[in-house]
Order: C-alpha cells, then sequence, then structure tokens
C-alpha cells in the first residue's frame, strides 16, 4: 500500500525550501542533499496548513521562498531583499494525537484515491526531475568534454611553440660559437699581423 505523502522544510542558501514526499529520504533526494538535514536539525516535517496545501498542489515539485519571508511557496522564487539570520527550522515536539471521531475516520478511509493520486503526481515529478538532472549531468559531461579538447589544443600549440623556440635558441647558440671561434682566429690573426707590421715600424725608424 501507498504511503501517504508528507510536506518537509528546509533551508538551502538564500531559500526555503518545501516539499510534498512520502519519506524524508525522498525529501532529500529531491533537495539534492546528501547529508541527512532532518538528522542535523536543518529540516523538518511541517504542519502548516498553508505550506501543507501549497505542496500537496504539487506533489514531488521542489517549491521555494526567499528566506525570511513568509509568502507562498513556489517554482520560481525571487532572492531576498535582505538575508536574515537563518537558523535552523525548530523541531517541534510530536504532538499527542486525539482520538479519531469515528466519523473524521470514516472520512479518512474514504479517500484512498486521492492518496494515490498525490502519490502518482510525486512519482511523476520524481521522474521528471531526475530526467532534468540527467540532461543536465549529460549538458555538463558535453561542456566538460569540450574544454578539455579546446585545453588538449591550446595545449598541443604552447608545445609546438616551445619546441620551434627551442630550436631557434639553439640555432643561435650554434651561429654564436661559430662567431666566437671566428672572433678568436681573428684576434690571433691580428696579434701576429700587428707584431710583424709593429717590427717593420721599428726598423723603419731605425734607419734599417
Amino acid at each position: 500500500m501507498a504511503r501517504k505523502l508528507k510536506t518537509f522544510v528546509t533551508n538551502l542558501g538564500f531559500f526555503e525550501l518545501a516539499i510534498a514526499a512520502p519519506s524524508m529520504k525522498a525529501a532529500l533526494e529531491a533537495w539534492g542533499m546528501s547529508h541527512n538535514a532532518f538528522q542535523h536539525g536543518f529540516a523538518k516535517q511541517s504542519d502548516d496548513p498553508a505550506i501543507i496545501a501549497q505542496t500537496m498542489a504539487r506533489p514531488g515539485m521542489v517549491l521555494k521562498r526567499a528566506v525570511g519571508s513568509s509568502g507562498a511557496f513556489q517554482e520560481n522564487a525571487e532572492l531576498p531583499k535582505t538575508l536574515p539570520n537563518i537558523q535552523p527550522p525548530k523541531q517541534e515536539r510530536a504532538k499527542q494525537k486525539p482520538k479519531a471521531k469515528p466519523k473524521a475516520k470514516a472520512r479518512r478511509t474514504a479517500k484512498p484515491h486521492q492518496d494515490r493520486a498525490a502519490i502518482l503526481s510525486f512519482e511523476a515529478a520524481r521522474k521528471k526531475r531526475d530526467k532534468q538532472r540527467a540532461e543536465e549531468d549529460a549538458k555538463a559531461e558535453k561542456e566538460r568534454a569540450a574544454r578539455k579538447r579546446e585545453t588538449g589544443k591550446a595545449q598541443a600549440a604552447l608545445d609546438d611553440a616551445r619546441q620551434a623556440h627551442e630550436r631557434t635558441v639553439a640555432a643561435i647558440d650554434k651561429e654564436r660559437e661559430k662567431l666566437a671561434r671566428r672572433a678568436e682566429k681573428e684576434d690571433e690573426r691580428w696579434a701576429a699581423e700587428r707584431e710583424k707590421l709593429g717590427e717593420k715600424v721599428e726598423r723603419a725608424k731605425n734607419g734599417q
């Protein structure tokens, strides 16, 4: 037998989230939380009639409103104009349920089709949400692959440019070595020639 939906609320970033789900685990999955926000006091089951009515009207849909506001929960909410001090939702003590009156009990057992319809709506919303996440993951993976290709191309271009630079520097070093050897030989030649010419100058001075 399908479990009835309950309304759960939590704070995430700039928003307060609410959802009608069959369990806390289902709510956490819908919110995309990997930690147990209920256990840490950052999520709770709501007994606010207005919030319950809003979530039950759209089972399985993650509704939100700006933190610190008291407006209606909706699928797309505006960012808060001011940032209040966010505190974990207060855990309410379980209230002792009064004994159900015969008419109330009869009324509760007379609408199983409504509970089933709500569960079906929740499952439909969950499938839609899972599909959207799968599409987002596929898009993100495609973007990562594109960035990887572009990075590979850029790295290859950098490597080619570095190798070309190293070849040019090596060629310049060889030319420098050749010029250094030529300069050394020229110094040796000039030293020998200067010595001979100097001797001629001395002999001319002495009239020899």
